[in-house]
């Protein structure tokens, strides 16, 4: 298979989701699944060179050359759930539990915006914060803070939870699949249905949230047919953030001798997403910044576009362990422009201060 001819495959196909929804005839999946997985495969440099390239030419065009930046809050390591991969899963007896007070959120959102930041994102173990807990931290932050969007990454709720958080203020909601393939995720979620994820992220789509969700890469049992497919639901969907990053083993964890997953892989992923979602948010994620080196600089070479520092207090950023060894721990945060202009310059991008939202909201 030819570089460029694949590459025009999987732009089409981005194309014709955003027309259709998805509705499209087998013949186009068949051709866009032969051209994700010979990338995700070719040992071809050039052609992988070419993928790069791709996607970020498409990012600027579609998105500009620009870094936008969230400031990241992640108020509670409590989690009801059993993720065979996460630090934080709550059968983990060494993981250490914190949950932050209304106050100290807000205090985080003053020292976001005092960065010139302009999205906070609340994110926290799917821990069952009772829905007037986090409306009432959302009715504060908006009323000190009115320009300030949030973003919204607590896991499965109740529809009408979702919707009270929207009336109350939020903006935005991740959440991160990992896997669309129920057997897969079966084997990853311990009690949980990957259907349920689906119809959750159906009904933030429905509630009119700017959604997001994302994979992990390298996983156990993954093959290179669940990312095709991962990407192509995420193009169908239309999503407007994707998240994408290797899978760490953490030591207190099922999956703690499993080897971690590939960089490479990750980076190729973020193109192929780039080129089906143009408009889309695409973080260079933390967990690319905590392999064996800081990864991030690669990933938004690749087409990514966001960066998401940690706002969190000090003594929480450590006990917020979904993998070992994240790199925000030891990062300090001053003003956004000054802290990411480095990494920007490299990239080729200018920091962007604003909120960034969605382009279909403009």
């Amino acid at each position: 298979m030819k570089a460029q001819q694949a590459i025009e495959t999987i732009i089409s196909y981005g194309q014709e989701c955003r027309k259709a929804q998805g509705q499209l005839l087998s013949s186009q999946k068949e051709a866009v699944t032969a051209a994700l997985s010979w990338f995700l495969e070719t040992q071809d440099k050039e052609a992988l060179s070419q993928l790069a390239q791709a996607g970020v030419a498409m990012r600027n065009r579609c998105c500009g050359p620009r870094l936008a930046v969230r400031g990241l809050v992640e108020f509670s390591s409590y989690c009801g759930n059993t993720c065979l991969y996460c630090g934080l899963n709550r059968g983990n007896s060494q993981a250490e539990r914190y949950r932050l007070t209304k106050e100290e959120i807000l205090t985080c959102a003053s020292a976001i915006c005092k960065a010139q930041i302009g999205t906070m994102v609340l994110q926290s173990g799917e821990d069952g914060t009772k829905a007037e807990f986090l409306e009432e931290v959302l009715r504060s932050v908006k009323a000190a803070h009115p320009n300030l969007a949030i973003t919204l990454s607590v896991g499965e709720r109740r529809a009408e939870d979702y919707s009270r958080w929207k009336t109350a203020g939020a903006d935005r909601f991740l959440l991160r699949i990992e896997s669309s393939d129920p057997e897969l995720y079966a084997s990853l979620h311990q009690g949980r249905r990957v259907e349920t994820r689906i119809q959750c992220l159906d009904t933030l789509q429905a509630l009119g949230y700017q959604t997001g969700s994302g994979l992990m890469i390298g996983v156990p049992g993954q093959a290179t047919s669940h990312i095709v497919k991962d990407l192509l639901f995420f193009a169908e969907k239309g999503y407007d953030m994707v998240g994408i990053g290797p899978f760490i083993p953490h030591p207190d964890t099922p999956f703690r001798l499993e080897k971690a997953g590939s960089v490479d892989l990750t980076l190729r992923t973020v193109s192929l997403a780039r080129l089906l979602l143009p408009e889309a948010w695409i973080p260079a994620t933390t967990a690319l910044g905590s392999m064996d080196r800081d990864y991030r600089l690669d990933a938004l070479m690749q087409g990514a576009n966001v960066v998401m520092p940690n706002f969190s207090p000090d003594d929480c950023k450590k006990k917020y362990a979904i993998y070992p060894g994240k790199c925000c721990i030891s990062e300090e945060n001053t003003t956004a422009p000054t802290m990411l202009a480095p990494l920007a310059t490299a990239a080729g991008l200018t920091v962007d201060t604003s909120r960034a939202d969605a382009p279909r909201m403009d």
